[in-house]
């Protein structure tokens, strides 16, 4: 049985059929972002947990202070010290792809080391589980009976490609995410850094208070300031803390101030003029980088213009007349 529509139609589609459906995905885009507004949370209150306990650890030498949370820190170890077991029973556990996996960790927010040990077993476990899927799915199951032989292989081999490269795909993503959101809040940063050296403030000061005037608006820039606040507090060098900062953050622009603040501690040179230095050439680098994306804009625009603009203006323009052309010919001969 063919539904007939009962209202005006364009191209054949009921015209209030589609506006009901297109209401009904407004309001409900409506409500998502009402919800999303209400909802809203402090970006700094999971990382100032995690900074509360690097400042406890860096006082008493000890992770857990808490009987609830030395309990959770012993399974978590339980767990990483099966895995980095097994994983040199195998003897393919090696201490530079060890500390490789550490500090894109590190680079993607991540403070416990011991997890380096799980992301090494996962790229061991997921190219045979998902292997172990395709395999049971596209084989045994006959799941797809119309793939071909090559289609089928074609099959496994992508679902352990991609089970092998998921735990590096996951890191690099956040690695990007992280080091965009720090970029764009470093000049800030530095500007706010030049006030506070040029007021008199020291340098761990100046950090903490330029943590707390972006954490909100740079969350992850805020805690990479907090924590190398607490670090110049506790740790023996100072220089260290400089250098933990150009660790975990894969930013060139990073490096650079944490150079400038070394040579600064060490010849005492002024620090107020190095970082407005270097904040105006990251300014302009910045700058730089909105006209290259504008410049690229156009090219970019071609590919939807012909895909859904163009289209859609063609039926707001031909629509009417299509309409007019199709009802002159459905009429019948001798009415009118």
């Amino acid at each position: 049985m063919i539904h007939t529509p009962s209202g005006p139609t364009l191209l054949g589609v009921d015209v209030i059929l589609a506006g009901t459906i297109l209401a009904g995905i407004a309001a409900l885009a409506v409500m998502l972002a009402i919800y999303a507004a209400v909802t809203v949370r402090d970006p700094m209150a999971k990382r100032v947990k995690a900074l509360n306990a690097r400042r406890e650890e860096l006082k008493t030498g000890v992770i857990a202070a808490a009987a609830k949370k030395r309990q959770s820190v012993i399974r978590k170890t339980e767990t990483t010290d099966w895995m980095k077991e097994a994983l040199q029973s195998l003897k393919v556990l090696q201490d530079s792809q060890l500390k490789q996996a550490q500090h894109r960790l590190a680079q993607a927010g991540f403070r416990n080391k011991e997890w380096a040990v799980a992301v090494i077993f996962a790229r061991m476990v997921l190219p045979l589980s998902l292997g172990l899927l395709a395999l049971i799915l596209v084989y045994w199951t006959n799941t797809f009976p119309e793939w071909s032989s090559f289609k089928r292989f074609l099959a496994f081999a992508a679902a352990v490609i991609a089970g092998y490269k998921a735990p590096d795909i996951f890191l690099s993503n956040r690695i990007t995410k992280r080091t965009q959101a720090i970029r764009k809040g470093l000049p800030d940063a530095l500007d706010l850094l030049v006030i506070c050296a040029e007021a008199g403030l020291s340098v761990d000061a100046a950090f903490n208070r330029v943590a707390k005037e972006l954490g909100r608006a740079y969350p992850e820039l805020g805690e990479e300031f907090t924590l190398t606040a607490i670090e110049l507090s506790f740790l023996t060098e100072r220089r260290q803390a400089f250098e933990n900062l150009a660790y975990r953050v894969n930013l060139d622009s990073v490096r650079g101030v944490v150079t400038t603040m070394i040579q600064t501690e060490r010849y005492g040179t002024p620090l107020a003029s190095a970082l407005r230095v270097l904040s105006a050439e990251f300014r302009n680098e910045r700058m730089m980088r909105a006209e290259e994306k504008a410049a690229r804009l156009p090219a970019i625009m071609t590919v939807p213009l012909i895909l859904f603009i163009l289209p859609v203006l063609f039926i707001v323009i031909l629509g009417p007349a299509s309409c007019s052309i199709a009802d002159a010919f459905s009429t019948k001969p001798g009415q009118g």
